[in-house]
């Protein structure tokens, strides 16, 4: 009988684990609205290149003032096939974003495509948007 919960339990445990980043992952609906889109530009302060969504940040100048921004795009996987890296974008490096804003006003966007401004190397974002983010 022991040995039987014992096991029940660990299967009930390797199942909420699994299922964990399924319940972490949104829909792009639920959080940006399609119909604000905006284009930044800044310098790159922090990249996080986790699934199931890597996320940067860049401090934008607006009028007159720095403002840290955070930046959604796909999970690595997607932007991998893109042609992106984790050494494409790097701390420091010039970006323009194409994106779309955050229903709730705060300063975070979907992103559609970063253009790297040194360069003009222009890459797709594996954006949750339009489902391109698999």
């Amino acid at each position: 009988m022991r040995n039987g919960i014992v096991a029940l339990s660990a299967l009930a445990v390797s199942l909420l684990l699994w299922a964990a980043p399924a319940i972490a992952h949104h829909s792009f609906a639920a959080e940006f609205d399609s119909s604000k889109t905006i284009t930044l530009r800044g310098i790159v302060t922090k990249i996080d290149w986790t699934n199931p969504h890597v996320w940067f940040y860049v401090n934008v100048k607006e009028e007159g003032k720095i403002t840290n921004w955070g930046f959604e795009m796909g999970p690595p996987h997607g932007l991998q096939r893109r042609g992106w890296n984790r050494d494409t974008m790097k701390i420091g490096d010039e970006v323009i974003i194409n994106g779309t804003l955050a229903k709730n006003g705060t300063k975070r966007v979907n992103t559609r495509d970063v253009t790297m401004a040194k360069t003009g190397q222009k890459l797709g974002a594996a954006s949750s948007e339009n489902g391109e983010d698999r």
